[in-house]
This record gives C-alpha cells, sequence and structure tokens, in this order.
C-alpha cells in the first residue's frame, strides 16, 4: 500500500483515468488495442464501476442513432431541416456498433449482457408537428443512414408498432410516426463492466476503487502529479497522460489541472427523474423507444420518450425525463460542487448565461416542484391509458451542461464537448447526451490527439482503425451497406 502523503515517483503510469465509467472503460479498452504495452490506471471514487451517469437507470439506454431523436434534426424559421447532426451522430454509433462486432466477434465481450434489438419510432400529434415529420422522413429516408425509415399516419398501422400510444387516444386527433426497426437499448453499466473484465483480466490495465482525486497538478515539463486519498490515506502517483471522465465532476477536475484551457468552462447542473413501470401486462405491450417532440421554447433535455428498457434479463417501462436542479456534479458527491467551480476566469460568463437563460431556469423550476399527478399528466401525453398506480418515480443521472466564455460573455452548450491540453497530456470529456452512445468516435479522437499516440509514432486515425478493425472494411466509411450487414450477421439484427 502506498504510504500516507507521500509521492512515490518509482510508481509511474503511462496513463491515468479518472472515472470508471463508458468514457474511461472505452478508452481504456482502445487503448490496450492499439498500444498493448501501455500501463494504464482507472481511479473511481465509488465501491463499483459505472455507478454514476453510466448507470443503468440513471439514463434511458437508448443507442442513439438519430433515429428517432428530433431534436437532433431542427427546422428553423423558414422551414429548412438540418440534418447535419443527424448524420454525424448515426455515423459515430454505427461505429460503436462495429467495435462491438469486432470485439464479439473474438470473444473478448458478450453482447448478451448489454445489447438488445429494440425499435425506434418518432411519435408526433397536431397538424404543425405532423407536417414537420412528413418532411424531416422525406429527407432522412434518401440518405443511406436512414433509407429504411418508414413513415404512418394511420392509427391503425401505429397501433401495430407501438399500441399504447394510441390506446384511448382520441380518434380525432392528428398523428404521425416513423420507426425504424434497427434501433438498439444498450445497458451502458453492463457494456463497462464487460469492457474493464476483459482488459482488467487480459492487459496492463489496474483499477482502484473506492479512491477520490483530491488534487492534479504538473510535475516537471511532462510528467503529471495526481493527489488521491484511498482508505483513508493520502498517496499520489505520477503519469504521462491523463483523462477526466468524472461524469459532472470533470470539471472541477479540469480547473485544478490549470490549463489554460480549462479558463473557458464552467457547468450548469441538471438532476433528472424517471416514470418506472415493470407491470409485465403493459410491458408486454410495449417494445420501442418512442420519441415526442419537445414543447416550443422547451430545452433539448425536456423530450419526453417512452422506452422499453432491458435490464438483467427483465423489461421495463421508462418515460421521462423530468428534470430538476440541484448544485450538486454527481449523485454521490456534494451540494458545494456548483459553488466550487466558479472562478474568476468564468464567474462572467456564468451569470451572462443565466441572464440569458432564464426560461430554463423558469423550466427546472416547475419541473422541480410537479407532483406524481402533474407528471403523470405528461405521460399520458404520450401513453393516454396511462394508470398513476402503475408507475413508480426513480431518479436519473445528474448532468452538467457546458457553459463555455465566448466574446458575448457565455454560451449554454447541450451534448459533449472535448478538452484537450496543448500538448496532448490532458484529455477531458465535458457534458452530457449522447455521448455513452459515441463513446467510441469520441475516444478515438481523445486516443489519437493524445501524447501517448503521438510518442508511438502513429500519425493518423487510420492506423488506429487498421489496428482496432483489422480487415473489417478498414478504408469504409461506417455507413456503408457493407459495414452495416456486417454489424448486422454479427450482433444478430434480423433485416
Amino acid at each position: 500500500m502506498l504510504s500516507q502523503k507521500v509521492s512515490d515517483k518509482q510508481l509511474q503510469y503511462d496513463a491515468i483515468l479518472i472515472g470508471a465509467g463508458i468514457m474511461s472503460a472505452t478508452l481504456a479498452l482502445l487503448m490496450t488495442e492499439v498500444l498493448p504495452e501501455v500501463n494504464i490506471l482507472i481511479l473511481e471514487k465509488l465501491e463499483s464501476p459505472a455507478k454514476e451517469s453510466t448507470g443503468v437507470f440513471n439514463n434511458a439506454g437508448t443507442g442513439h442513432a438519430a433515429n428517432c431523436e428530433l431534436n437532433y434534426t431542427p427546422m428553423d424559421h423558414k422551414g429548412n431541416i438540418n440534418v447535419e447532426k443527424a448524420l454525424v451522430i448515426n455515423n459515430s454509433f454505427e461505429r460503436s456498433l462495429q467495435l462491438w462486432a469486432s470485439l464479439y466477434e473474438e470473444g473478448k465481450i458478450d453482447i448478451s449482457k448489454f445489447l438488445k434489438f429494440v425499435p425506434h419510432i418518432s411519435f408526433v400529434t397536431g397538424n404543425e408537428n405532423v407536417e414537420y415529420l412528413i418532411k424531416r422522413h422525406s429527407i432522412l429516408s434518401e440518405l443511406p443512414e436512414f433509407q429504411d425509415m418508414e413513415l404512418s399516419n394511420s392509427y391503425k398501422e401505429i397501433s401495430s408498432w407501438a399500441p399504447l400510444i394510441t390506446k384511448e387516444r382520441d380518434m380525432g386527433e392528428r398523428i404521425s410516426a416513423t420507426r425504424i426497426k434497427r434501433g438498439t437499448d444498450i445497458n451502458f453499466e453492463a457494456l463497462t463492466n464487460e469492457y474493464l473484465s476483459y482488459i482488467e483480466a487480459e492487459k496492463n490495465v489496474h483499477i482502484k476503487f473506492q479512491t477520490e482525486v483530491i488534487n492534479l497538478r504538473r510535475s516537471g515539463k511532462d510528467l503529471w502529479e495526481i493527489d488521491f486519498k484511498e482508505n483513508g490515506l493520502e498517496s499520489s502517483l505520477v503519469t504521462k497522460y491523463i483523462f477526466l471522465g468524472a461524469g459532472g465532476l470533470t470539471i472541477n477536475l479540469l480547473q485544478k489541472s490549470k490549463i489554460p484551457e480549462s479558463k473557458l468552462y464552467g457547468g450548469f447542473p441538471v438532476s433528472g427523474k424517471w416514470l418506472v413501470c415493470d407491470k409485465p401486462a403493459l410491458t408486454s405491450q410495449h417494445n420501442a423507444k418512442v420519441y415526442g417532440k419537445a414543447d416550443i421554447g422547451s430545452p433539448p433535455m425536456s423530450v419526453p420518450h417512452l422506452d422499453t428498457r432491458w435490464v438483467d434479463g427483465k423489461k421495463f417501462l421508462l418515460f421521462g425525463p423530468f428534470a430538476g436542479f440541484t448544485t450538486k456534479f454527481l449523485k454521490e458527491s456534494s451540494y458545494f460542487d456548483l459553488f466550487s467551480s466558479f472562478k474568476k476566469e468564468n464567474i462572467s460568463s456564468i451569470f451572462d448565461v443565466g441572464l440569458k437563460n432564464t426560461d430554463l431556469i423558469g423550466y427546472l423550476f416547475k419541473q422541480s416542484v410537479q407532483n406524481h399527478n402533474a407528471r403523470m399528466d405528461t405521460l399520458m401525453r404520450i401513453m393516454p391509458s396511462a394508470n398513476a398506480k402503475d408507475w413508480q418515480l426513480n431518479n436519473a443521472g445528474q448532468r452538467v451542461q457546458i457553459i463555455k466564455k465566448n466574446k458575448s460573455g457565455g454560451v449554454l452548450k447541450f451534448g459533449t464537448e472535448l478538452v484537450n491540453s496543448a500538448d496532448g497530456s490532458l484529455s477531458a470529456l465535458l457534458g452530457a447526451s449522447p455521448g455513452a452512445s459515441t463513446a467510441v468516435s469520441i475516444m478515438l479522437k481523445v486516443l489519437e490527439s493524445s501524447i501517448i499516440f503521438k510518442e508511438k509514432g502513429l500519425q493518423s486515425d487510420k492506423n488506429i482503425y487498421r489496428i482496432i478493425f483489422k480487415d473489417n472494411f478498414p478504408e469504409q466509411p461506417s455507413n456503408s451497406n457493407a459495414i452495416k450487414s456486417r454489424n448486422n450477421n454479427i450482433l444478430g439484427f434480423q433485416t
């Protein structure tokens, strides 16, 4: 055991990854596949991996491929629909499927532990929303990524896709839906455990649980020193490279690094809740992830969805998310997280964002004071037959939205953002959805930008791609029919 308050500079790792969620697990796996000689240490504050944002009930488990998420295809005031973000997310998720197929084919992971194919459906009501969905379908279905998207305005057909969203609905209400059968429900907690079980047994990877990072700082020109507490003892380690994948607390750790890039960022915490149903009489009637359309002026996080969710072989229904406000950056952290992230470099941008987003603050307040009946009213917009006694409220994971300093003050950003030090010795991932679904693509970028990658002389992502995916269509784009066909065959999707 390391001695108390002593820096053992002889005990060094090539890379230390902070946080044992899906991001760190993905990066560790990619690192060991590309550079098997690299020694990696993962530090996790909790007693086991993947218990915060990656936790099975802390997220909806949607394999985000932009099949059904309408906020990825916004329409401007002129009626033009932008599909750029949808394409990026779809191709990124296909890359994730490709990695899982390769690992499964080689016997390194068990896909039955974390992957279920579940249709993805977009569902809207009212003339304006129906016209939007029809237009969205006409654009997306012409693209190879979405060529299998179906459209229906028929109550009978939509009922055959997802009977709970039409049961007891007013037949005079205009409705429309699109469906892509090749959707997924992903248990990212189980996937993280699959990754870690494989690399911890086969590779130079070590994990310390119940280990809290206290500080990090430069050690000379080329190294970092990390102070941490384990079993009540304070120790430190030296490493060449640090990845910060600690969920909401990443922003606080990034600030401790004092790299110039850290001065641009602040965070805005948002809590979440789900309505959960495990009644077989209802779960047996719903086999889809059904995404609706957020109300005008509502933030992207408010998009309502009714999800099939598989956990350890049991089927659940989830509806939400319902948002709230807290000053904590993680479920298991401190109410002082937000205040400790206030720095002289970001305080003006944080308050600027607050003044610009009073509607968001009002939305969060209203969400926070909702009772069960109010939440059920929201559920009944998408599932009219819902009964309050069948649904229970569960806490979801914490999300910390990005506040980034700009010339006009600050901007609130939804999504994920990668921050790298200029020398490639530190990387940090900030933000939220669709992070886990696109983890493979994001972590490939992290690996490519890292000092470890540069030191080994691997000069482009094509070299990483070739090593990881071997001869499985290394030069083809991820949306090619050949890659999709291979992924379908290996992962078991029946067209």
